[in-house]
């Protein structure tokens, strides 16, 4: 059948990656790993560009469904469209090559430091301590990774007796387990349902903290010993942000 009337779909990969091919566009992406919804103006200031400049970037991304617009009030705000592709940007960014980044400052050089330990990727725990928790889970039999990542019953059990209740969005159905590439260990950590349950129960029993307008998080010593009487966990202070 020749017909010009008959189509045939297929994914059009080199339209996504034109989306990302821009840095302004690239580091929006990132910025908004956080999570939340972010203006316009936050990010047009966080890239150094024009408000006009910013919204024309913004535009592209919504049309190309990389983000999803909502209100507050008056204002026009933007987030990652889904968990989904949050992973997706954080597993290229793992990918991606490097490029030196001048550090100036020892302030600068400690972000970086607590950016690769524990930082937010959406709505789970991304950076070494995620992936040291993934580690542990699997050693404790929380999970285990024959067929893909998948909890246990022990994993179901712990999951009660400590009161984390995976939670997902009823608009946005996903596998019970996810891994996400983590782009600074380059190893996977925990995502999904599970993941962000249990990054939700951590930040609720103030075993980490948000920082104030970064993805950063910081593990309490309260989240320490609970990690150690939880899940066996020892942190040494290698790895912790110094």
């Amino acid at each position: 059948m020749t017909s010009t009337d008959v189509y045939a779909e297929e994914p059009d990969l080199a339209a996504l990656a034109t989306l990302l091919a821009d840095r302004t566009r690239a580091a929006f992406c990132l910025a908004m790993l956080d999570g939340r919804a972010w203006t316009p103006t936050e990010l047009a200031r966080l890239a150094g560009v024009a408000p006009s400049t910013a919204t024309s970037h913004l535009n592209r991304l919504v049309a190309g469904g990389l983000l999803a617009e909502e209100r507050k009030g008056r204002n026009r705000c933007v987030r990652l469209a889904d968990p989904g592709i949050a992973e997706m940007i954080e597993a290229l960014a793992a990918r991606a090559p490097r490029h030196p980044v001048p550090v100036r400052s020892l302030t600068a050089a400690r972000s970086h430091r607590e950016l690769a330990f524990a930082r937010i990727c959406y709505d789970h725990l991304a950076g070494s301590l995620a992936v040291a928790i993934t580690d542990a889970m699997t050693t404790e039999g929380l999970l285990a990774w024959d067929y893909g990542p998948t909890l246990t019953a022990a994993g179901a059990h712990w999951m009660r007796e400590l009161g984390i209740v995976d939670e997902p969005a009823a608009s946005s159905p996903r596998p019970h387990v996810r891994t996400c590439l983590d782009w600074t260990e380059q190893r996977l950590h925990l995502a999904g349902g599970v993941g962000a349950a249990v990054f939700r129960h951590a930040v609720e029993e103030s075993w980490l903290v948000h920082t104030r307008d970064t993805r950063v998080v910081r593990l309490t010593d309260h989240g320490r010993s609970a990690l150690r009487l939880h899940l066996r966990l020892h942190l040494s202070d290698t790895v912790l942000p110094a």
